[in-house]
Parts: structure tokens; C-alpha cells; sequence
């Protein structure tokens, strides 16, 4: 297996913490914008997604900062890998940074940043930015 690598995105957003926090943490806020549905069952997130389905394994919350979870199907090849939406409010501007850090194997990084450009996407959209 081939070895995956770290990457951060980073978005500026036009929106409050209050909202990004329902949006990043809670199920329904996931299932508005992140996955068709989503399902919480003993820190085991559920993503639905056209017809397939991916588990994810919540490694810490809190709100005011983000979340992080690793996906059960990286449990036994790469411990050190997990997926992350945090964010900061930047003290000049009072805008929301969204940062991303994720994992992706060397010749799958551009579809996976296209990805999270994409669900992104429709983060904006749903924060009305």
C-alpha cells in the first residue's frame, strides 16, 4: 500500500461560529452540505452518499474549533491519518478560516482537493456566502 500524505486547504467564510459549528458537528448539519445523510451511533459516523456508505471513527469534538475523525477503513493500514474541519476567527477581520487537513495517496491528491473544492462549494451555498 502506498504510503498517503498530509494537506491542509484553508477557506475564508463569510459566516459565524455558531453556524459553522452546527454545520461541521452536528449530523444534520453534515447531512445539509457533506453527505446525503449522516448517523452517530457510539462516536461511529455514518456518511451516506449516492447509494454507498463510509464509516468514520470521531477521534475529538469541540465545539468552537472544529472536528476530527479517522476512517474506519484506515484503522489498521495508517493509524496517523485522519480527516479534520477546524476553524479560527481571524482577529484583524473577524472572518471564519476553515482549514482542512486530510490524507490522500500521492497520485489521488488532486481528486481529493477537487473533492473538498466541491463540497465546499456547497458549504457556501448552504451558509448563504
Amino acid at each position: 500500500m502506498t504510503k498517503k500524505e498530509q494537506f491542509e486547504l484553508e477557506y475564508v467564510l463569510k459566516t459565524s461560529p455558531k453556524v459553522l459549528d452546527k454545520l461541521l458537528i452536528t449530523p444534520d448539519g453534515l447531512s445539509e452540505w457533506f453527505a446525503d445523510d449522516v448517523i452517530v451511533k457510539d462516536e461511529i459516523y455514518t456518511f451516506h452518499w449516492d447509494g454507498s456508505e463510509e464509516q468514520a471513527k470521531l477521534l475529538t469534538k469541540k465545539s468552537g474549533e472544529g472536528i476530527r475523525w479517522q476512517w474506519i477503513s484506515d484503522e489498521e493500514d495508517e493509524l496517523d491519518t485522519f480527516f479534520e474541519m477546524r476553524y479560527t476567527i481571524d482577529p484583524m477581520t473577524k472572518v471564519v478560516i476553515l482549514s482542512i487537513v486530510d490524507f490522500a495517496e500521492k497520485n489521488e491528491k488532486d481528486q481529493v482537493v477537487r473533492l473538498w473544492e466541491s463540497q465546499i462549494t456547497d458549504l457556501r451555498r448552504v451558509i448563504g456566502a
